[in-house]
């Protein structure tokens, strides 16, 4: 087969019809018509002999021989865009850019306002869009719509990039006044009652459930290896509602150290280290191949690197 007699836009299409699966959608994110993405989709499966997408029970659904064109046809188009992308300057004392930010407000309200102070200094008309979790899905960040993710993670996409940011030990947050901490061990933590609390990955969240130990978190991790469990009464996935939580007088919050020093100055709260080892949570940076050369993304990456370094142990 000649390259030059290949329509080379189908594999623009190829890609999108992978990640959507989905005919209609394919068509709306292109810019075209359905029916022209349906006659794409069929001259795709002449140029590869396969049917590439079969419609299953679950919906479209690739064949084989799609699974392993995937990745290639991806890097195709990472590579083609990155020799058409402009080779511009940046300058950040100038810049009005507008960096969207998928944090959770555990990163929101711990490395955040840090950023803003270095940005009000080095970048002062650069402006921040943070959303949630709940707001992003892995495909937006893929095709680069949001800048760069930061909050921990269990999986993550290996095409993806990554930077950690910092390690962070645990804390434990109770009201100045519970009695417990006249008595503090692992025997009265274990038999008060407990606000958990945890927002790991992306998209829309589901129900937790406390026999379900395995999708709790670090902590109950940490526990379950000594053949322990808490007593767990309130589930959420807000830092900051954890901590006003922990301000009742027969509730402990147990939460990334540096989300506890927020209220380190606050004598209604008194900060306790936990009774039993809890290995360290890692905060990461992600961000989509598409933006890695970037020059106004890259300088953004080393800025938010430069301020979380210190951290790293």
């Amino acid at each position: 087969m000649n390259i030059a007699n290949v329509d080379l836009n189908l594999l623009v299409y190829l890609d999108v019809l992978l990640r959507e699966k989905n005919v209609t959608r394919a068509a709306e994110e292109l810019g075209i018509s359905q029916p022209a993405m349906s006659n794409g989709l069929k001259r795709i499966r002449e140029l590869f002999s396969d049917p590439i997408l079969v419609r299953t029970s679950d919906g479209m659904t690739p064949t084989e021989r799609a699974k392993e064109l995937q990745p290639l046809i991806r890097s195709v188009i990472n590579a083609s865009e990155q020799v058409i992308l402009p080779k511009s300057s940046f300058d950040p004392k100038s810049s009005n850019r507008i960096f969207r930010i998928m944090a959770s407000d555990y990163g929101e309200t711990t490395l955040i306002p840090v950023l803003l102070t270095e940005l009000s200094k080095r970048a002062p008309s650069i402006r921040l869009d943070i959303m949630t979790p709940s707001d992003v899905s892995f495909p937006d960040v893929e095709r680069g719509k949001v800048d760069l993710v930061i909050n921990r993670f269990d999986n993550l996409p290996l095409s993806f990039h990554q930077s950690l940011l910092w390690n962070d030990g645990f804390s434990c947050v109770v009201n100045s006044k519970n009695p417990i901490r006249k008595l503090w061990n692992l025997d009265t933590y274990l038999k008060a009652k407990h606000v958990w609390v945890s927002k790991t990955g992306m998209g829309v969240g589901v129900g937790v459930s406390p026999d379900t130990f395995q999708k709790l978190g670090w902590v109950d991790d940490a526990l379950e290896k000594i053949g322990k469990k808490r007593n767990i009464s309130i589930f959420t996935r807000h830092y900051q509602a954890a901590l006003i939580l922990g301000g009742q007088e027969n509730l402990i919050v147990t939460l990334p150290s540096k989300a506890a020093m927020q209220v380190q100055d606050n004598k209604s709260f008194s900060i306790l280290e936990p009774p039993f080892h809890i290995p360290k949570m890692q905060l990461k940076m992600l961000w989509s191949p598409l933006l890695q050369n970037d020059p106004g993304h890259k300088w953004m990456r080393q800025l938010i690197k430069s301020i979380s370094d210190d951290n790293v142990e």
